[in-house]
């Protein structure tokens, strides 16, 4: 069996669409892209994907891959290292998982040892479902599970809103020219956030400007003053969902029902745009009321996922 390892490009899209869609599929996580959403996430800022991805091919089969991405600031005075991959299920019981992660871990550890001279570094790994096959293999290498995360889905068609309260401040579908103003309130929003890293205007117009992002059903709450007060992102990964990618309130106007009124009116573009459901990710000990507030507007449990961690200290 011939064997090659090399990093992922622009050549290989095609392949790591395939890869992924049907790990999506085996793993049970639903988490499919295609060839724009891939071609971008090689291109986002910070990442050199000669050094940061990596791709296993058998007999010219793209077999496995691995992706990183390090954090541009310090969550409690630790680097972030968020590592990514898979091998494809026929090709599981051979090490390709265990070399990815060798070969992620070592180049996690020196581009934070870069970006962040002399702070340990909190590498982080998604563990999947229960019974997921990734999760044996990160406790053998020290991982244990940091947080559940819970995935929500919501139908749009035939499933009407609950009754809401009329907004308390005015809310304005996001546009281009809101992109900074959105960016602040959302810092002040997760900075109580277990995990949060404020983002970076770079980052931050990314996320705003990737093909992914879906402006038409995006909404903020604006102040007397214009400020952004709260505000509902919203992407779209696969064709007929809508996948809610940020909510948040400023701390100051919490409880005020603005994120309410965000995401009451993001459900109904959502159904003026004709998607089937929505979807979200929640950390399951957020202690912000986010879980209830989901709930009461339509969104059920579908699954649960483990992220896995392990600090590796400082060198």
């Amino acid at each position: 069996m011939a064997v090659s390892w090399r990093p992922l490009s622009a050549e290989s899209v095609a392949e790591w669409v395939e890869l992924t869609n049907v790990l999506a599929v085996a793993d049970s996580t639903d988490e499919f892209y295609d060839a724009a959403a891939l071609t971008e996430e090689l291109e986002e800022p910070g990442v050199d994907p000669r050094l940061d991805t990596l791709g296993v091919w058998q007999d010219g089969v793209l077999a496995g891959f691995g992706q990183l991405r390090i954090s541009s600031g310090l969550f409690e005075g630790q680097a972030r290292a968020e590592i990514y991959g898979g091998v494809r299920p026929e090709c599981r019981g051979q090490g390709l998982g265990v070399e990815i992660m060798d070969r992620m871990e070592a180049r996690a550890l020196e581009l934070a040892a870069q970006r962040h001279p002399g702070a340990p570094v909190m590498m982080r790994v998604p563990g999947g479902v229960e019974g997921s096959s990734a999760r044996p293999m990160l406790e053998r290498r020290g991982y244990r599970i940091l947080r559940y995360y819970h995935e929500m889905t919501r139908p749009i068609s035939g499933a009407p809103l609950p009754p809401t309260p009329p907004p308390r401040l005015p809310l304005r579908r996001y546009s281009a020219d809101l992109a900074e103003a959105v960016r602040l309130a959302h810092n002040d929003a997760f900075s109580t956030h277990w995990g949060s890293i404020p983002i970076d205007a770079e980052a931050w117009a990314a996320l705003t400007g990737s093909q992914t992002f879906r402006p038409d059903c995006s909404f903020v709450s604006l102040g007397p003053d214009g400020v952004v007060q709260a505000y509902i992102l919203v992407c779209q990964w696969v064709p007929g969902e809508a996948w809610v990618h940020l909510v948040g309130t400023r701390q100051q106007a919490r409880g005020a029902g603005l994120a309410r009124a965000c995401l009451a009116a993001s459900v109904r573009a959502m159904a003026e745009q004709g998607y089937a459901k929505a979807c979200l990710a929640i950390d399951s000990q957020n202690e912000s009321g986010a879980g209830a507030l989901y709930a009461s507007l339509g969104f059920q449990l579908d699954r649960v996922i483990a992220h896995y961690g392990r600090l590796d200290p400082a060198r």
